[in-house]
């Protein structure tokens, strides 16, 4: 439903228009980095975590498990090298908001992953979700909805 969502939303966002070519791979390797900062924020590395990083790529952007892997291991790399968040968020502010949305609960969801919420896990979702514009109250929901997945 999500890789359908977002092709709807592409196609009528740059119907019409030369310049309005999304770039797809560089939005799902943004999205698998944020995945990755969450799950680093404790800066330990959890099996459980891990390994639901991967079934919500899986999930999040329609793909199968090899691709998931790959692409997080490419995530990771980038995400060690980063400086800020905001490189991540630019190009997902062109997300609908239920993509976004979407987005804010997997990160939830791999920080409960573990069973604890680390301050730094929390601050990362939050700081994410105001870069990407999304209301506080979807940011809650987003949180309640990954506590009881």
């Amino acid at each position: 439903m999500f890789k359908q969502l977002r092709t709807l939303f592409r196609q009528v966002m740059h119907e019409g228009s030369d310049g309005g070519a999304i770039d797809t791979p560089t939005m799902n390797l943004a999205m698998a980095s944020l995945l990755c900062e969450v799950a680093n924020a404790d800066h330990q590395v959890d099996p459980r975590e891990e390994a639901a990083k991967v079934q919500l790529l899986i999930k999040l952007l329609d793909i199968d498990e090899r691709r998931a892997i790959d692409l997080l291991a490419e995530a990771m790399v980038r995400s060690e090298k980063s400086v800020s968040l905001y490189e991540f968020t630019t190009k997902l502010r062109e997300l609908i908001p239920e993509e976004r949305f979407q987005l804010i609960e997997a990160m939830w969801q791999v920080a409960y992953a573990d069973g604890i919420i680390e301050p730094m896990e929390e601050a990362v979702i939050r700081q994410v979700a105001e870069l990407i514009y999304l209301d506080h109250s979807e940011f809650i929901r987003a949180k309640l909805s990954a506590k009881k997945g």
